[in-house]
């Protein structure tokens, strides 16, 4: 049962809780970015290229073509992929330094609260009080 409870009570930590939800979001997040550059940026940068910018690439051998139309045994490069697949990258990777930049910044602004002004300690009172208490 030890272990169980042990267990638990790691899973139930709030910073673990913290790296599940972020890691939902960031998959959620992934998917808008996707969306973003297959629906936007790509069709922009494949009017520069006149073609789908997905379909980019570079055929090493032609394949021949069946009865239905699909290409079988082409060997190609598929860079317009790729090239997606970086700009993807680029997007979450931007997004997610200026998060951490947002959070580092507001964290600064916390530890900058000011510290309550120094004065004398609670010993140095005391025997300011028993001197005073001397003297009459």
């Amino acid at each position: 049962m030890g272990m169980i409870k042990e267990f638990k009570d790691f899973a139930m930590k709030g910073n673990l809780v913290d790296i599940a939800v972020g890691f939902v979001m960031g998959a959620a997040f992934k998917e808008v970015v996707t969306a973003f550059t297959g629906g936007i940026v790509s069709p922009i940068i494949g009017m520069l290229f006149n073609t789908d910018f997905k379909d980019l690439k570079f055929i090493m051998k032609e394949g021949i073509a069946d009865t239905a139309g699909k290409i079988t045994g082409e060997v190609a490069i598929l860079y317009g992929e790729f090239l997606t697949n970086v700009i993807d990258f680029i997007i979450v990777a931007f997004v997610m330094f200026i998060v951490v930049k947002a959070v580092n910044k507001m964290k600064k602004k916390e530890e900058k609260a000011p510290a309550a002004p120094a004065g004398p300690s609670q010993e140095d009172l005391l025997a300011e009080i028993r001197d005073l208490l001397a003297k009459k």
